[in-house]
């Protein structure tokens, strides 16, 4: 009869359910007596270790829990929330090794633990393992080929922001710059493989004067670009990159067009 009620055991653990939250796992299981009746509303005893690399591996996180069961018998925790006993559950690199959850149970409520089943992890949440990724950061004022331009503005980790292409994509009334964008041949070899290029905002545009163009007309042509900023139903925003100036014209104006991409 003890086999038989810890192979079940090992059968309701591995059909648990796992959730990605940060810093912790969702974990639930059916907890059962000797007799194969449900445990139902009362605590159980439970250590639940993280094994590096096999079923049998190094624990790489130890912790234990009291939870309480349903009338039902199901008992549901937070992984990575209960009373550490070894390690550190924040600091796990879920990117470098395969790992396994290793439950024991006391269905009194004590650590006699009786009842002991080992999962895979076949998915490691996606917010523990974004966490062990490294990132690439990026700077202002950089050409970066596999973005496809010029940096002009980063986030605070300098992991996300703003591209500008390094060639003009023409010049068009505003009602046909995004057609110009999307059908633009003159990317460089880098740029042609984005899809998502298009018409910077009023922001951008002055940001790329400011960055890009050095707020001098070094780099881009003393021309007027379009901005993707409508003024009104006739009018859009533009720049004149000789002096910096914005304001509105008419939409059927010709002016440059120089497109932007987020990263």
């Amino acid at each position: 009869m003890k086999k038989l009620y810890t192979f079940l055991a090992v059968l309701l653990m591995t059909a648990s359910t796992f959730a990605q939250t940060p810093e912790k796992m969702s974990y639930q299981a059916v907890v059962r007596d000797s007799g194969d009746n449900l445990v139902s509303s009362q605590p159980v005893g439970m250590q639940i270790s993280i094994l590096r690399t096999t079923a049998t591996g190094t624990a790489v996180y130890v912790e234990t829990q009291t939870p309480t069961t349903n009338v039902n018998g199901l008992v549901t925790l937070e992984i990575g929330t209960g009373t550490v006993v070894s390690g550190d559950f924040t600091t796990i690199d879920w990117s470098t090794s395969s790992y396994f959850i290793k439950t024991e149970t006391d269905p009194t409520g004590g650590s006699s633990y009786t009842i002991t089943g080992t999962s895979q992890l076949l998915s490691v949440p996606y917010a523990l393992h974004a966490k062990t990724v490294k990132q690439p950061t990026y700077n202002v004022n950089t050409f970066y080929a596999e973005l496809g331009g010029y940096v002009i503005e980063v986030n605070s980790v300098g992991s996300h922001g703003l591209v500008v292409a390094m060639q003009d994509q023409g010049a068009s009334y505003w009602y046909e710059a995004n057609d110009l964008l999307s059908n633009a041949s003159n990317h460089d070899y880098n740029g042609k493989k984005f899809k998502d290029w298009r018409l910077p905002t009023k922001r951008e545009l002055n940001l790329m004067y400011l960055v890009y163009d050095n707020g001098n007309g070094a780099t881009l042509n003393a021309n007027y670009y379009w901005s993707s900023t409508e003024y009104r139903s006739n009018d859009a925003w533009f720049q004149h990159f000789d002096v910096g100036l914005q304001d509105e014209g008419n939409k059927l104006n010709i002016n440059h067009v120089r497109a932007v991409r987020a990263f």
